[in-house]
């Protein structure tokens, strides 16, 4: 027996930590919530509170900011997806914050940010927004800051050691006296992770109004449009590559399943781990386990192997994100195409 409020994690009930990055206390970044939906995560508070452990191939994070709070300037070594669910927001590429450039985006639009570069992100305008962030692999590694951001952090009782881990002197805790600390990347080292051109940057973003159907998906259908978004070449279900593709693995395809009021997408099964995001509005599940109702804002995870029907709940249809495990997911079983 399964159940599947295990597999549900509710935007109300995220739970965030505050002290997940070496740069919490850093002006202007100390007001950041950063969640761990699915998977490890590559937080270094060791403490910070895990929704949903079991391995997908994949994690799922997740960052909340309120206007014009900052999260400092970092690289990664796996994949890391922005998709905008609330609030305006600037991508800033280089080692200094926006020296390279920046990309603005907003509700619904998806980046994948190229690995081995600097990055960092500021909420634009009032309110607090939230960023749902899939990263790439099991182990989706430790990130790289920028020297700066280990400056800033020594001033506020803050120091990184070899691995990741977070001391927090502040907080009563003590460095080993026989620890590696980390002090972040050499000049050497900043060549490596220069930033691509802008405009090769831009082909690994896509705005909400730029998603488009694909008319021979397998759920292609009155009411219910699938879009890709990211995709790396043909897949058995029948998707072409893009619209982002980036130059480095992702480790599963990221469409848009696009339903209008009542629209249904009928009983199936997946070989795939399958994870939703609403963006907007709501959508029921029906499994033989029980029905779940996820509203904007919920991620939902449903077991491979596990049949699932969904309907559009919502007056003014819903819009969800939609990850699956691999690089070509399979075409889904039907366990009764008429269903209804």
């Amino acid at each position: 027996m399964i159940d599947l409020n295990d597999r549900l994690v509710r935007y109300a009930d995220l739970v965030p930590c505050m002290n997940a990055f070496i740069d919490t206390r850093s002006p202007g970044s100390d007001r950041k919530e950063n969640f761990t939906i699915i998977g490890a995560g590559v937080g270094e508070n060791p403490n910070q509170f895990v929704h949903i452990r079991e391995k997908h191939g994949f994690n799922v994070s997740a960052a909340r900011q309120p206007g014009g709070c900052v999260n400092s300037q970092h690289s990664h070594e796996h994949a890391e997806i922005f998709v905008v669910h609330s609030g305006k927001w600037r991508l800033l590429f280089g080692v200094e914050a926006g020296a390279d450039g920046h990309l603005d985006i907003a509700p619904g639009d998806v980046v994948s940010v190229p690995i081995h570069m600097f990055r960092g992100f500021e909420k634009l305008d009032d309110g607090v927004g939230f960023l749902w962030v899939p990263l790439g692999q099991d182990d989706p590694g430790k990130v790289e800051w920028s020297p700066k951001v280990f400056e800033l952090a020594r001033e506020t009782g803050l120091t990184l050691l070899k691995g990741g881990r977070l001391i927090d002197t502040l907080a009563g805790e003590s460095v080993p006296a026989d620890a590696e600390l980390e002090n972040g990347p050499d000049a050497e080292r900043i060549a490596q992770l220069r930033t691509p051109p802008l405009t090769r940057i831009a082909e690994c973003a896509v705005t909400f109004d730029q998603i488009a159907p694909n008319p021979l998906s397998p759920l292609a259908a009155p009411g219910v449009e699938e879009c890709p978004v990211i995709g790396t070449g043909m897949t058995t279900d029948g998707f072409g590559p893009g619209p982002i593709e980036g130059w480095w693995d992702h480790g599963f395809v990221l469409r848009l399943l696009r339903m209008q009021t009542g629209a249904v997408v009928p009983m199936h099964v997946r070989d795939e781990e399958e994870v939703l995001f609403v963006q907007s509005g709501a959508l029921g599940i029906d499994t033989p386990e029980g029905k779940v109702v996820m509203v904007t804002g919920d991620t939902f995870t449903t077991p491979k192997g596990m049949p699932r029907r969904f309907r559009a709940l919502s007056s003014d249809g819903c819009a969800v994100f939609v990850l699956r495990g691999g690089d070509s997911p399979s075409m889904p079983h039907f366990v009764n195409a008429n269903a209804s």
